[in-house]
């Protein structure tokens, strides 16, 4: 019954911008540190962001720094991830995970809880 779905991903060109969203269901994720982690095709899942429950630490992977940006509403049981100038690198089935359980210390490990089952965001060249 516990669940998070991910959409908004899709086909783009690189240069282009999409808005990646994690809907929670079946308890309330407002004390969970959350997410988002990708995997590209023969690669293993990597960290993307992730962002304290409280909302005020965030953490980006250097390959996304600057260009990518999280938020959560959680009066809506929401995060997201706003990705701007997508690169074909940026090319991944794209995962929102969440924990009540992380703490900043373990926020860009896979060792998350709950798991969406992802989302495919493709960028040409």
């Amino acid at each position: 019954q516990v669940q998070l779905v991910e959409s908004g991903g899709g086909l783009v060109q690189a240069g282009d911008s999409l808005r990646l969203s994690c809907i929670g269901s079946g308890r309330s994720f407002s004390n969970d540190a959350m997410a988002w982690f990708r995997q590209a095709p023969g690669k293993e899942r990597e960290f993307v962001a992730a962002m304290a429950w409280y909302g005020g630490t965030s953490y980006y992977a250097d390959s996304v720094k600057g260009r990518f940006t999280m938020s959560r509403d959680d009066a809506k049981n929401t995060a997201y991830l706003q990705m701007n100038s997508l690169k074909p690198e940026d090319t991944a089935v794209y995962y929102c995970a969440a924990d009540p359980r992380v703490t900043i210390k373990t926020m860009r490990s896979p060792l998350y809880k709950d798991w969406g089952q992802g989302t495919q965001v493709t960028v040409s060249s």
